[in-house]
């Protein structure tokens, strides 16, 4: 799934319709010139609704859209005709997708469910025409009421990709191999730093037909936090994963450190990733003897389950797929 088009940030302009105005009229027809209040109500403005589609996985379709404005409702006419609501405007967004008020970062929903509709801009309500007003003290009121104005401002809509686990590790931590052995996906692989620049999803198949989905997000750095690397703009991606993989090769001076370093840029992001399960993947392991898988085991976590794993021999795939699909369920 790895797209250069994978977009998964847009900002934008939202402007409900305005209802329409209530009608100011009275019945006239032949032989009776003053009949009564008949000015109907306006109609409501069209919303701005936000509706989960399943079949998409970006926002590259909002890339361009700036303003997205919603149909004011028609007004009243006589006969005590209402006027018709106004068109609503339904965009389509990825499962994930979470909407935020730009000027305040105020949480407004997140789409979860394929067919889920949220408003995301309420249309104004009609006015009321004349007919309404009428009483019995005041049979032939001369005013009725203008439309409400629709809701308007600017909305960030971001995505969390949804998967089962999620890939955390630097640069070339094989990650991307990883992906492209066990997956059908083919996520760019080579050999320098942030060969992924967007994440990547993978269908992992397990036995008796099961199967999880595998994200992988471009490396992160120390620092990242802080705004280094490419790291933090994804790391959001992360906190939709039931599990998280942390991926450190062998060939590594410190493989202890190094997930240590991981674990803090995800504490500095979002203290409750921390919270998640967490499984160690020790990459490049064909590099290894096993005198040096026994001094590394002596050194890591005792809490923390790892396994040894060489996406190019296939040694220890198999024992991670169980140990993840163990963690999962």
């Amino acid at each position: 799934m790895s797209n250069p088009n994978f977009i998964d940030y847009v900002k934008f302009h939202s402007h409900s319709g305005n209802g329409g105005a209530g009608c100011l009229h009275f019945h006239r027809e032949k032989f009776i010139d003053k009949g009564g209040p008949d000015g109907g109500d306006g109609g409501r403005g069209g919303h701005v609704i936000l509706r989960g589609n399943s079949n998409l996985w970006t926002l590259l379709h909002l890339k361009f859209r700036k303003h997205v404005v919603a149909q004011d409702g028609i007004g009243g006419e006589g006969q005590d005709r209402t006027g018709a609501d106004g068109k609503d405007e339904i965009i389509d967004v990825p499962l994930g997708t979470v909407a935020r008020h730009a000027d305040s970062n105020e949480f407004i929903c997140e789409i979860n469910t394929d067919g889920e509709d949220v408003v995301l801009s309420k249309g104004g309500r009609g006015g009321k025409g004349n007919a309404f007003f009428a009483t019995s003290t005041q049979q032939a009121p001369r005013h009725a009421q203008p439309g409400e104005p629709g809701q308007e401002g600017w909305i960030i809509l971001e995505l969390k990709l949804l998967a089962d686990v999620g890939l955390v590790g630097f640069p070339n931590a094989g990650k991307s191999t990883l992906l492209s052995v066990v997956s059908a996906a083919k996520p760019k692989i080579a050999d320098y730093a942030f060969t992924t620049l967007t994440p990547n999803l993978g269908v992992v198949a397990y036995r008796d037909n099961q199967s999880f989905v595998m994200a992988d997000i471009p490396g992160i750095i120390e620092g990242a936090s802080e705004g280094k690397g490419l790291g933090i703009r994804f790391l959001r991606h992360i906190e939709r994963n039931a599990l998280l993989l942390f991926l450190v090769p062998a060939d590594s001076n410190d493989i202890k450190k190094e997930y240590e370093i991981l674990l803090n840029e995800l504490k500095q992001y979002n203290p409750e990733l921390l919270d998640k399960k967490r499984l160690l993947a020790v990459s490049k392991s064909d590099l290894l003897d096993d005198e040096l898988k026994v001094a590394i085991k002596n050194e890591l976590p005792p809490d923390l389950p790892f396994t040894f794993i060489s996406s190019i021999t296939q040694q220890g795939i198999v024992e991670l797929k169980d140990l993840i699909w163990k963690s999962l369920h």
